[in-house]
């Protein structure tokens, strides 16, 4: 067979390999529009911040190695124009010269990607201005910054590309601010947990700015759509991606919403010999069950893996993805899987939610850092949904195993069981994932009624703090009642068994234990999720954004 191949990158070169291990025989071409292929995206903002400092690090592959040990014949800047599925032909532009010819193809693979969006606002093309996918643009905005000296940047958007480059132009000390048109960056994340991202990249010296639009650029400045205008000497487009399509417009194969190539759980599209994979196809979410298009490389790599076994005449299928994704923002580490609040209420699917905060490892050990993990689950059975986790350190190993959990539809009574590995260092005895799973599961019992910080701050309940007196010292919530915990039992008697209670501690436990205390003897109580560090994060991003 003759296998074409659009796309030279991850889920690309992912399936040209391992079509090359299943069989000598074949003639695989890859086609390619830039000048590189299988190089590291992941890692273009670190390159930028002078994190990773050889530019060699960056490519995985040349076209020459990449043949070499495959045997495939590479084309790099040769872009696909159309594609005609009836002749199984592609009309292929050499980039350079402008040039095309047509290549006909027994089985087509299309790993084309997704391009940064790009809004037509005045302005737009100042040379100023840059969009990041590739090692070209890499090198573009790297010798930009040294040859025009850069000292302010301007990032559009707070997704997980836009924290890193603003982390990276920071580094360079270049003064940074973010402009995110939604309420809090990360947009799989749900505000509450965003709020602790929100404080910590203000305390870090980068300006945020949240509900805000840029509607205009000139030389010096970005003009926000309040009129304010923020100055600076570059801008980075990061408001998103859309599958780079375009090509496909009168093939045949369908395409969804967002112009994304369907395809079923095998890659396969409407047309026979046609698959898709990666950034511009979409795939199952194995939560929800819904088509979306979920652009991370791990997802891709698996594609690929999968599509060339069903080439190769294998009966395998791609279960779906699930949207784990990982970024460190400075010295804070954000993670998810799963569902969030927001998809679970577009989707009317009923759910319980728990917060847990627990030290990455043995809180007598030094160096112990908060870990806040947010569950979701399904109110009858405990069916785990979905995961979010902010902290520092210890972040990568528990929200792995959270997505191991969704993946396999385990409940949320079954984290308990978890067996993990412990050492002072590295964890606790009772870990922060067992822990998530007891808390859920005093959440799916009754056990508990855990309140948010945004209910919280528009509940007419009395606040109950049980903090030790020099905690209180340091802060508490506004018009709170302070009884301490050992005194509880004692004092409970000034507390009238006609109000409704919230309780808090520092970061939940003591308030789950006064929650106990309170309700077995009558009163009306409900405890804040993680205490009053969660509130307080909560507020505190609320009170500047």
């Amino acid at each position: 067979m003759k296998i074409c191949i659009v796309g030279g990158v991850a889920g690309g070169a992912g399936v040209a390999a391992r079509l090359r291990r299943h069989d000598e025989n074949n003639t695989i071409i890859m086609f390619e529009k830039g000048e590189h292929i299988s190089y590291a995206n992941c890692g273009l903002p670190y390159y930028i911040g002078d994190v990773i400092t050889d530019e060699e690090e960056l490519y995985l592959q040349t076209p020459e190695g990449f043949y070499d040990r495959f045997n495939v014949d590479v084309r790099v800047l040769n872009e696909i124009v159309s594609v005609d599925t009836q002749n199984k032909q592609l009309l292929v532009r050499n980039v350079v010269n402008g040039q095309q010819y047509r290549e006909t193809y027994d089985v087509l693979v299309l790993s084309p990607g997704a391009k940064p969006m790009v809004f037509p606002l005045p302005g737009i093309d100042l040379p100023h201005i840059f969009t990041l996918r590739n090692v070209r643009d890499t090198l573009t905005i790297k010798s930009f910054i040294k040859k025009n000296r850069v000292k302010r940047a301007v990032v559009i958007g707070g997704g997980y590309i836009g924290l890193e480059m603003a982390e990276n132009l920071h580094k360079l000390n270049i003064q940074t601010s973010i402009v995110e048109a939604a309420s809090h960056v990360v947009n799989t994340l749900d505000d509450d947990m965003a709020s602790i991202l929100h404080n910590h990249i203000r305390e870090k010296g980068v300006s945020l700015y949240l509900n805000s639009k840029a509607v205009a650029f000139n030389e010096h400045h970005v003009v926000l759509h309040t009129g304010q205008q923020l100055p600076t000497d570059l801008v980075l487009l990061s408001i998103g991606v859309a599958p780079e399509t375009g090509f496909l417009a009168d093939s045949g194969i369908a395409l969804g919403s967002r112009k994304e190539i369907l395809t079923d759980a095998q890659g396969k599209t409407n047309i026979a010999d046609v698959y898709a994979l990666g950034d511009a196809a979409a795939v199952k979410h194995i939560v929800s069950g819904a088509s979306t298009i979920i652009p991370l490389a791990s997802p891709a790599n698996k594609q690929a893996r999968i599509i060339a076994d069903v080439i190769a005449g294998k009966n395998v299928a791609y279960m779906g993805s699930q949207g784990t994704a990982i970024a460190q923002v400075f010295d804070k580490v954000v993670a998810v899987t799963g569902e969030n609040e927001r998809s679970l209420q577009m989707q009317n699917r009923p759910y319980l939610t728990s917060v847990s905060v627990n030290n990455h490892h043995a809180s007598y050990y030094p160096g112990a850092e908060r870990l806040i993990i947010k569950c979701y689950f399904t109110p009858n059975e405990g069916v785990l949904l979905g995961a979010q986790i902010v902290g520092s350190q210890g972040v990568d190993k528990r929200i792995d195993s959270l997505a191991i959990a969704i993946r396999y539809g385990m409940k949320v009574t079954d984290l308990q069981d978890f067996e993990l590995a412990y050492a002072p260092p590295f964890g606790s005895a009772k870990d922060p994932v067992n822990m998530a799973g007891y808390v859920a599961q005093n959440v799916l019992t009754g056990k508990t009624r855990q309140i948010l910080p945004i209910q919280l701050m528009h509940s007419q309940a009395v606040k109950l703090d049980v903090r030790d007196h020099d905690e209180v010292q340091e802060g508490t919530m506004a018009d709170s009642v302070h009884i301490s915990l050992p005194q509880l039992r004692k004092r409970m008697h000034e507390l009238d068994k006609n109000l409704t209670y919230i309780i808090y501690c520092a970061v939940g436990l003591r308030g789950y234990l006064a929650e106990q205390i309170l309700r077995l003897n009558g009163y009306d109580v409900y405890n804040a999720a993680g205490g009053y560090y969660f509130y307080q994060e909560y507020l505190n991003s609320y009170t500047n954004k």
